[in-house]
């Protein structure tokens, strides 16, 4: 059985909190955007539990995750959406802040379905180097986790088809996702060296999906 209360105590607080802030800024599209950032912690806990007995193993298994967590994976998608309530009426087309807010989860939930999955396969390489890893890593990649990756930026980019964007969007989204998890395990691989830890490295996987997908719609 899934265990889907994968947030202690203050993260969750954060988490609603954060859910409410989206709903209030998200005009519209308030109730759309908070039933995405759902999706992304549904499947997170579904990937979470996938595999647990060989997580314990090679210790990358996380039961519960904290506040920091919540920020580094909920604090682009939430200024993406305050970007839309000020600047919104002010361009063209208004659903590039939906695409992009949508690619900003499509982007964490690729590097979730990564870490989680990823694991679960052939051992790692360096994005960087080439060589052999550790499974567990920062940095580290497989065929398995990188497909696992499309896959789930794939699945979020579909609730977009919910608010009428059509099959091209989607294909972006998923793509941008795909390419934020990559950008994650480029940061993930200078995190061994010290440089940055895991939240910078998601809040920059999510920065990067967000930013690809709004630059290949309006460009």
């Amino acid at each position: 059985m899934v265990n889907f209360l994968t947030l202690d105590g203050k993260a969750a607080l954060l988490a609603v909190l954060i859910g409410v802030l989206i709903v209030l800024f998200g005009g519209v599209y308030g109730p759309f955007f908070l039933a995405v950032i759902v999706l992304f912690l549904a499947f997170s806990a579904i990937v979470t539990n996938m595999g647990i007995g060989m997580k314990k193993r090679i210790k990358v298994y996380e039961a519960k995750r904290g506040w920091k967590n919540v920020v580094a994976n909920g604090i682009i998608p939430l200024l993406i959406v305050i970007l839309y309530w000020y600047f919104g009426s002010l361009v063209p087309d208004p659903i590039v802040f939906v695409v992009a807010y949508v690619a900003s989860v499509a982007g964490t939930t690729a590097d979730k379905f990564a870490s989680e999955l990823g694991v679960l396969g052939e051992t790692p390489i360096s994005i960087i180097t080439f060589k052999k890893v550790k499974k567990g890593v920062s940095g580290g990649v497989t065929i398995f986790g990188t497909v696992s990756s499309f896959i789930g930026a794939a699945l979020i980019g579909f609730s977009g088809m919910a608010v009428g964007l059509p099959p091209v969007y989607v294909l972006i989204i998923a793509i941008s996702g795909l390419l934020g998890s990559v950008v994650d395990s480029v940061a993930g691989h200078f995190e061994e060296k010290g440089i940055g830890n895991k939240y910078t490295s998601n809040i920059l996987c999510a920065i990067a999906a967000a930013l690809i997908a709004y630059a290949v719609i309006v460009l």
